[in-house]
């Protein structure tokens, strides 16, 4: 682990120049005491690091050194398949990894490559958790991702909606959708299916020691693709016929999403009010129901019948707690 650092070390110097030791114990998540004796170490071994005191000083290399010691591990190549997402690669437990790779990367790059390189890092950021919304909390994350990569059977402890369940399942691989952890994984049955769990919902995990073979036909993005597809079939299973104003138009999609844009795209010209009618996929009668309320007064549910009577009912009773005179009379 201490080779590993010092090589970190010194790919900063390298690719960095000048930094002071508390830049460098912040980068490497040591502490100034630790970067210290680093420094000694790299001295003892030949690399000619230049201490300079003072308010500007800090630790550089001898100008015109440079080390070819850039080759990445398997675990630093495979990490960089994330280095447009530090948090993700943090929750992976690949944090620190990734830092080493693209350090030992940029120390690679010939002439101004690296300078392009920070400059794109500097100016491009990967946020993925949606608004208004803390990302999931995900304790199990780590040691399930260990059991996906190494193929290792998962004991685990999962609350579904409905119940919680103890069984073996193997993990076959790990997507982040809208800021949500999810492990597709078999269950351990020779005849399993796989399924799709969501991450903070494992209440413990465990590896059992034992590893199981990857189905060498199963292919991840095309699971997750097909089951994308039948989860919003099985969703929107109703649709909702709308009035809606230039404003909900607007609206809508940010409610909605995809399913929105396409039945807004679909709508018929706007009537002399500017309203148009919609035809809106929509998931069962209570959710379609607080959906359609999020609205507000910029949408008119005009059918079917038995979602404009649930929306109806639900106007009723909240002009009711609100004082409106006449609501909430049978």
């Amino acid at each position: 682990m201490r080779a590993d650092r010092l090589l970190s070390l010194l790919m900063l110097l390298q690719n960095r120049g000048r930094m002071t030791a508390p830049e460098l114990a912040a980068e490497l998540e040591v502490s100034v005491r630790t970067v210290y004796r680093d420094i000694e170490a790299l001295g003892a071994s030949g690399v000619p690091v230049l201490a300079e005191r003072g308010p500007a000083g800090g630790y550089a290399l001898m100008d015109g050194y440079r080390t070819r010691l850039t080759g990445l591990s398997e675990a630093e190549a495979a990490s960089l398949f994330l280095v447009g997402a530090p948090g993700p690669a943090r929750d992976l437990g690949l944090g620190m990894v990734l830092a080493t790779a693209r350090r030992k990367l940029e120390a690679a790059l010939p002439g101004g490559s690296g300078e392009h390189a920070r400059r794109v890092r500097e100016r491009f950021h990967l946020d993925a958790p949606g608004w208004f919304r803390d990302a999931d909390e995900v304790p199990q994350l780590e040691t399930v991702a260990g059991a996906v990569w190494d193929q290792r059977v998962l004991r685990v402890h999962y609350r579904s909606w409905s119940a919680e369940t103890h069984r073996e399942i193997h993990p076959l691989g790990i997507v982040l959708k809208g800021g949500i952890w999810y492990l597709v994984a078999r269950t351990a049955a020779p005849d399993g299916d796989a399924r799709t769990y969501r991450v903070s919902r494992f209440l413990a995990a465990e590896h059992t020691g034992e590893r199981f073979a990857r189905p060498p036909e199963f292919d991840l993005t095309a699971y997750w693709e097909a089951a994308s597809r039948r989860l919003t079939s099985a969703l929107h299973q109703h649709t909702a016929h709308l009035r809606v104003s230039p404003r909900g138009r607007r609206l809508l999609p940010v409610r909605f999403g995809t399913p929105a844009t396409r039945a807004l795209n679909e709508a018929g010209p706007p009537d002399d009010d500017g309203w148009r009618h919609v035809h809106l996929p929509v998931e069962s009668l209570p959710v379609a129901v607080s959906d359609l309320l999020w609205l507000g007064p910029e949408a008119e549910t005009l059918g079917p019948p038995d979602l404009r009577e649930a929306v109806t009912e639900a106007v009723r009773v909240l002009a009711g707690w609100y004082g409106v005179p006449g609501a909430g009379a049978d």
